[in-house]
């Protein structure tokens, strides 16, 4: 057993932190010989629905949950966090567009940037789940100045996870055969679902699946409307599915991606593939073990990829728009 890795998790009463923390303390995403805190950060009024959470995972009796620590205010709740999850934020009321759920957003995720530069640990590590989360995470980028920008990302994993079984259905074979499937841009309908790379047992897919069409217009379109989908078809949004894309999104930062595939991360761009530097933009990326990342620079992308790329850009920027007078 190692020293226990300090992990702060906000929204934790909520449906997807509610689905996420047994994950985390059963081992799943940091391994079984790593050891846990949680530390849980709810808004004031949810704080005895959060009790009623420490409660059930207590009752876990999870071998590597080493304690779990409540709080009501982020300054607290990060302190010595190695890893911030920041998944709780103002959901989308009726009759909200995009662009308020953008600026309700917008003042929480600057405290929580600057309680994570001010307390957390030196080597933390933050990954935002709370949408929109592109936007979101550069908030909480711009109020951590203490913090390197490349620690800060955001989740695209579910819409990786979402592509890779709609092709291995489409194309009869197991998510295991599927691999370097990225996600660009923005976590919203704009996302692109880059399959032109995308491999099925080592054959490139559309040398796999024939109709073009489908990947072309079907298999975008249902990527990026999944969510609304899930929603239109339970009554509820998609908080287990986000939930295990969040473990995977932290564990896969913590292993050595294999040389010959890829995951997906939002991260702030470099200018690679033409995107503005300093966005928080999806990209495929090879993680080296140690919490470091590279974007993957080397696919040659089409007109066709070009054109979407561009499109979610110009959403990105928008976004940014609405809140640049939180981004000093």
């Amino acid at each position: 057993m190692t020293t226990p890795i300090r992990v702060a998790v906000t929204g934790p009463a909520g449906s997807i932190g509610y689905s996420l923390l047994f994950r985390i303390a059963s081992g799943s995403m940091l391994g079984p010989d790593t050891p846990i805190i949680l530390q849980l950060v709810e808004i004031p009024r949810a704080m005895q629905a959060l009790e009623g959470v420490a409660m059930e995972l207590d009752d876990g009796a999870f071998d590597l949950l080493a304690g779990i620590e409540l709080y009501d205010n982020p300054n607290d709740g990060f302190k010595d966090a190695n890893i911030c999850m920041l998944v709780g934020g103002m959901p989308r009321g009726k009759g909200m567009v995009r662009a308020d759920l953008v600026e309700a957003n917008g003042p929480i995720f600057t405290g929580q940037g600057k309680a994570i530069n001010d307390h957390a640990a030196d080597d933390v590590r933050v990954m935002v789940v709370g949408n929109p989360c592109n936007t979101n995470a550069l908030i909480a980028m711009h109020s951590a100045p203490d913090v390197p920008n490349e620690r800060f990302t955001a989740m695209t994993r579910l819409d990786q996870n979402r592509g890779k079984a709609l092709l291995a259905k489409k194309a009869g074979v197991s998510v295991s055969d599927i691999s370097n499937l990225a996600i660009f841009g923005n976590h919203s309908n704009t996302m692109y679902p880059h399959f032109f790379d995308t491999k099925i047992n080592g054959k490139l897919v559309p040398d796999v699946i024939s109709d073009h069409k489908w990947l072309e217009e079907d298999f975008i379109s249902t990527v990026q409307g999944r969510g609304k989908a899930i929603i239109e078809a339970r009554g509820a949004s998609s908080a287990a599915s986000a939930a295990s894309a969040a473990v995977d999104h932290v564990r896969s930062w913590f292993t050595e991606t294999p040389k010959d595939d890829f995951v997906s991360m939002a991260v702030p761009s470099t200018g690679a593939y033409g995107i503005e530097e300093g966005l928080i933009f999806s990209y495929p990326v090879r993680c080296d073990g140690k919490g470091s990342y590279e974007i993957v620079e080397n696919l040659e992308l089409n007109d066709f990829a070009i054109e979407k790329l561009k499109v979610t850009e110009a959403q990105l920027k928008e976004e940014r728009e609405i809140v640049k007078h939180l981004l000093k």
